[in-house]
Protein backbone atom coordinates (compact mmCIF):
# COMPACT_ATOMS: atom_id res chain seq x y z
CA UNK A 1 0.00 0.00 0.00
CA UNK A 2 1.21 3.51 -0.86
CA UNK A 3 2.55 5.53 2.12
CA UNK A 4 0.23 8.39 1.20
CA UNK A 5 -2.70 6.21 2.29
CA UNK A 6 -1.27 5.95 5.79
CA UNK A 7 -1.26 9.73 6.10
CA UNK A 8 -4.86 9.71 4.96
CA UNK A 9 -5.70 7.09 7.63
CA UNK A 10 -4.02 9.23 10.31
CA UNK A 11 -5.93 12.31 9.13
CA UNK A 12 -9.30 10.55 9.03
CA UNK A 13 -8.75 8.89 12.40
CA UNK A 14 -7.44 12.12 13.91
CA UNK A 15 -10.43 14.12 12.72
CA UNK A 16 -12.84 11.55 14.15
CA UNK A 17 -10.94 11.35 17.45
CA UNK A 18 -10.77 15.12 17.87
CA UNK A 19 -14.48 15.52 17.12
CA UNK A 20 -15.46 12.79 19.57
CA UNK A 21 -13.20 14.29 22.25
CA UNK A 22 -14.83 17.71 21.75
CA UNK A 23 -18.31 16.14 21.90
CA UNK A 24 -17.56 14.22 25.12
CA UNK A 25 -15.91 17.26 26.73
CA UNK A 26 -19.01 19.38 26.11
CA UNK A 27 -21.38 16.76 27.47
CA UNK A 28 -19.32 16.14 30.60
CA UNK A 29 -18.80 19.86 31.20
CA UNK A 30 -22.55 20.43 30.99
CA UNK A 31 -23.29 17.51 33.30
CA UNK A 32 -20.51 17.83 35.89
CA UNK A 33 -19.20 21.39 35.61
CA UNK A 34 -15.65 22.68 35.87
CA UNK A 35 -14.82 21.62 39.44
CA UNK A 36 -12.67 18.66 38.36
CA UNK A 37 -11.33 17.67 34.91
CA UNK A 38 -13.73 14.74 34.54
CA UNK A 39 -13.90 15.04 30.74
CA UNK A 40 -10.15 14.53 30.41
CA UNK A 41 -10.27 11.61 32.84
CA UNK A 42 -13.13 9.93 30.95
CA UNK A 43 -11.43 10.40 27.59
CA UNK A 44 -8.10 9.08 28.88
CA UNK A 45 -9.70 6.01 30.47
CA UNK A 46 -11.83 5.16 27.44
CA UNK A 47 -8.93 5.84 25.08
CA UNK A 48 -6.72 3.53 27.11
CA UNK A 49 -9.40 0.85 26.99
CA UNK A 50 -9.69 1.20 23.22
CA UNK A 51 -5.89 1.04 22.89
CA UNK A 52 -5.82 -2.17 24.92
CA UNK A 53 -8.56 -3.69 22.78
CA UNK A 54 -6.81 -2.61 19.57
CA UNK A 55 -3.49 -4.04 20.73
CA UNK A 56 -5.18 -7.31 21.73
CA UNK A 57 -6.93 -7.60 18.35
CA UNK A 58 -3.68 -6.95 16.50
CA UNK A 59 -1.76 -9.43 18.66
CA UNK A 60 -4.45 -12.06 18.03
CA UNK A 61 -4.10 -11.49 14.29
CA UNK A 62 -7.71 -10.34 14.02
CA UNK A 63 -6.76 -6.87 12.77
CA UNK A 64 -3.99 -6.01 10.32
CA UNK A 65 -1.35 -3.97 12.10
CA UNK A 66 -0.42 -1.29 9.58
CA UNK A 67 -3.90 -0.10 8.66
CA UNK A 68 -5.62 -0.30 12.04
CA UNK A 69 -2.65 0.85 14.10
CA UNK A 70 -2.37 3.85 11.77
CA UNK A 71 -6.09 4.65 11.60
CA UNK A 72 -7.08 3.95 15.21
CA UNK A 73 -3.90 3.82 17.30
CA UNK A 74 -2.12 6.82 15.82
CA UNK A 75 -4.90 8.85 14.18
CA UNK A 76 -8.02 8.36 16.26
CA UNK A 77 -6.49 7.76 19.69
CA UNK A 78 -3.73 10.30 19.11
CA UNK A 79 -6.35 13.01 18.72
CA UNK A 80 -8.89 11.54 21.16
CA UNK A 81 -6.76 11.00 24.25
CA UNK A 82 -5.60 14.05 26.05
CA UNK A 83 -2.37 13.58 27.94
CA UNK A 84 -1.26 17.11 27.19
CA UNK A 85 -4.59 18.42 28.46
CA UNK A 86 -4.24 16.18 31.50
CA UNK A 87 -0.87 17.77 32.23
CA UNK A 88 -2.24 21.28 31.88
CA UNK A 89 -5.31 20.47 34.00
CA UNK A 90 -3.04 19.18 36.75
CA UNK A 91 -0.77 22.23 36.62
CA UNK A 92 -3.77 24.57 36.70
CA UNK A 93 -5.18 22.78 39.74
CA UNK A 94 -1.79 23.17 41.45
CA UNK A 95 -1.62 26.87 40.55
CA UNK A 96 -5.11 27.32 42.03
CA UNK A 97 -3.90 25.77 45.28
CA UNK A 98 -5.94 22.60 44.71
CA UNK A 99 -3.04 20.27 45.51
CA UNK A 100 -5.25 17.37 46.63
CA UNK A 101 -7.34 17.59 43.44
CA UNK A 102 -4.14 17.72 41.37
CA UNK A 103 -2.76 14.63 43.10
CA UNK A 104 -6.11 12.86 42.74
CA UNK A 105 -6.17 13.74 39.04
CA UNK A 106 -2.70 12.23 38.51
CA UNK A 107 -3.51 9.12 40.54
CA UNK A 108 -6.85 8.47 38.85
CA UNK A 109 -5.52 9.04 35.33
CA UNK A 110 -2.48 6.82 35.79
CA UNK A 111 -4.10 3.97 37.71
CA UNK A 112 -7.41 3.84 35.85
CA UNK A 113 -5.88 4.24 32.39
CA UNK A 114 -3.34 1.47 32.96
CA UNK A 115 -6.15 -0.69 34.33
CA UNK A 116 -8.39 0.11 31.35
CA UNK A 117 -5.65 -0.82 28.87
CA UNK A 118 -5.09 -4.10 30.70
CA UNK A 119 -8.84 -4.74 30.77
CA UNK A 120 -9.05 -4.13 27.03
CA UNK A 121 -6.31 -6.64 26.37
CA UNK A 122 -7.88 -9.13 28.81
CA UNK A 123 -11.29 -8.86 27.16
CA UNK A 124 -9.80 -9.75 23.79
CA UNK A 125 -7.25 -12.39 24.76
CA UNK A 126 -9.28 -14.35 27.38
CA UNK A 127 -12.57 -15.25 25.74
Amino acid sequence: MNNAYYYLFVAIGGAAGACLRFFIANIVLNLLGKGFPFATLIVNISGSLIMGILYGLIEQGILEVTVYRTLIGIGFLGAFTTFSTFSLDTLLLMQQGEIMKAMLNVLLNVVLCVFAAGLGMFLITNK
